[in-house]
């Protein structure tokens, strides 16, 4: 495999973009070596500028679970280019999106689009703080929710691959408002509780964590903090920002029949393109300006684009069985490198929700921030390299989700396996 323009080009992007990418994670300083510059995708595999073909399971970190330039979104993006690409007005599709969000996740009342994760994650504190006249919120450890301020601690993903428990630039103030407990611990919280109780505005939380690595919650815990927020009368939050669409058409919350007030989207909901989106019970989302007083903008919020391609993907992944076969397409995997893990003997554990996967090597479980923190990282980084040289693309980081989509063939997974077999062959030699 040759990478000579990704590095030509990883040198000239130093010059002019921090670390020479735009978003941390992908500058690949969890793993070594220089970043793969691509040029384009199709189905479940992509192309460097370089000519290598990957088969791709980072998936633009969750969105494409239709895979690269599925037609359906490409057809939708034609005929909305054509229109026009932004007018800052309200459009009609809009209003398809919200109405087709809605129905496919009935915890959602009204709905505001907005342009990321961190958008919505933001405003939905924002609203419940004005909603409940209270400061705190409970976030907890490893789970990661954007990086607007109050939520840069102890937050997971890049975060944690960069060894940063917070970062520089986070005014005290706003940290100390920001409650941080043990995911997956009913104790952590109900201590929390007892000693912040009357000044927490909400919970905020990844009902299925994919920013420490897939973790799933315990039996029980979410129904725990449900029933601690209705009791204190603080608002519950699910980042669905991942999760959404993946697990299920009503996402995490579907799938463990819990019912939050406030939910977060993104990622599948923009079908490939930048969108987000918040929503919830309507008496929360009517404080929203310009029915309330709750103030939030943005000059290219619901672009027609986006919410086309969303529309479409939303459309398509609605159809009867995508995902009996998306869970079949992952637990073929997943039951493929657990048995690779096997038959080297080599420690290691697999977590799996639905198409979302984690490899942490070195442990038997991981259930939360501090066990996953305990994973052999210098392993992960050799598997890394080692599946890139077979042409497999994995998250270029040991706390991030292996996503699986649709366009993921047999012999794509059959493959991958097979490229595990091969580098745990020489790993364990």
């Amino acid at each position: 495999m040759k990478i000579i323009k990704s590095k030509q080009l990883y040198m000239a992007a130093r010059e002019r973009i921090p670390g020479a990418v735009n978003s941390p994670v992908r500058a690949w300083r969890a793993v070594g070596g220089v970043p793969l510059f691509i040029t384009r995708g199709k189905g479940a595999h992509i192309f460097d500028v370089d000519g290598n073909d990957f088969i791709d399971f980072v998936g633009s970190w969750g969105p494409l679970i239709l895979g690269h330039a599925h037609p359906c979104v490409l057809r939708e993006l034609q005929d909305a280019l054509l229109k026009g690409t932004t007018f800052g007005a309200p459009t009609e599709q809009e209003l398809a999106l919200a109405t087709k969000v809605c129905r496919l996740v009935p915890s959602i009342e009204k709905l505001r689009l907005v342009n990321s994760g961190t958008e919505a994650t933001m405003t939905a504190i924002r609203l419940a703080r004005a909603f409940t006249q209270r400061s705190k919120i409970v976030k907890f450890d490893g789970c990661y929710h954007g990086h607007s301020d109050g939520l840069l601690v102890k937050a997971g993903s890049g975060i944690a691959t960069l060894g940063l428990p917070d970062s520089p630039g986070v005014v005290a103030a706003l940290a100390a408002e920001t409650l941080v407990a043990r995911y997956n611990d009913h104790d952590a919280v109900q201590e929390v509780f007892h000693s912040y109780g009357d000044d927490i505005a909400a919970v905020i939380v990844e009902p299925v964590c994919g920013n420490m690595g897939v973790i799933p919650p315990a039996p029980g815990f979410l129904s725990h903090l449900r029933k601690i927020t209705r009791r204190s009368r603080s608002v519950l939050i699910f980042d669905e920002v991942i999760t959404g669409f993946r697990l299920a058409p009503g996402g995490a919350q579907e799938l463990y029949r819990i019912t939050p007030d406030l939910t977060c989207l993104g990622k599948i909901l923009g079908g490939g393109l930048p969108l987000a989106a918040f929503g919830g019970r309507g008496e929360i989302m009517n404080l929203l300006a310009p029915e309330g007083p709750v103030y939030q903008a943005g000059t290219l919020s619901g672009n027609p684009l986006a919410v086309r391609a969303g529309l479409a993907t939303l459309k398509w992944i609605s159809r009867r069985g995508t995902y009996r076969v998306l869970e079949k397409k992952a637990k073929y995997l997943a039951d493929g490198f657990a048995q690779v893990l096997a038959k080297y003997r080599i420690t290691g554990t697999i977590n799996r929700v639905g198409s979302m996967m984690t490899l942490f090597f070195g442990v038997d479980r991981v259930r939360n921030s501090e066990e996953a923190r305990q994973c052999d990282r210098e392993r992960f980084a050799r598997f890394f390299h080692g599946m890139l040289q077979r042409a497999i693309y994995l998250p270029p980081a040991p706390f991030e989700a292996l996503m699986v989509s649709l366009a993921h063939t047999e012999a794509d997974l059959r493959k991958t396996i097979e490229a595990f077999d091969s580098w745990s062959a020489g790993e364990t030699r």
